[in-house]
């Protein structure tokens, strides 16, 4: 699931909107919906957040907080490390090769860690 996905998702339950419901709605398929929510499709375009936020009425940071996340959400990731030190190599690599046996905590922690200011 991508951090656009989870919103999306807590936003329908919370309101009590179906897949379908929303779909019909946004004239888009249940089946994309669903791919988006799960991190089966890339992130989904401006113009679908925008839709998304006229649906449930979002404005200002709510708004902003679903193109924030909508960016943050391609699940096919590709970091260029070139030019860099050595060390930003050896964290994306050990990255790629952890991540799928991070605990929640430790992906919260780290990015905690990334969200701090230098």
């Amino acid at each position: 699931m991508t951090p656009f996905g989870a919103k999306l998702r807590a936003l329908r339950a919370a309101r009590g909107v179906s897949l379908s419901q929303m779909a019909a709605a946004l004239q888009v398929s249940a089946a994309y919906l669903s791919a988006l929510e799960h991190g089966r499709r890339g992130r989904p375009s401006p113009g679908l957040v925008h839709q998304v936020n006229e649906y449930f009425g979002l404005i200002w940071d709510e708004a902003d907080e679903m193109a924030r996340l909508a960016a943050l959400s391609h699940p096919r990731v590709t970091i260029d490390t070139s030019g860099l030190a050595p060390e930003a190599t050896e964290l994306a690599n050990r990255l790629a090769q952890r991540i799928a046996s991070l605990t929640p905590q430790r992906l919260r922690a780290l990015l905690d860690l990334l969200d701090q200011p230098e």
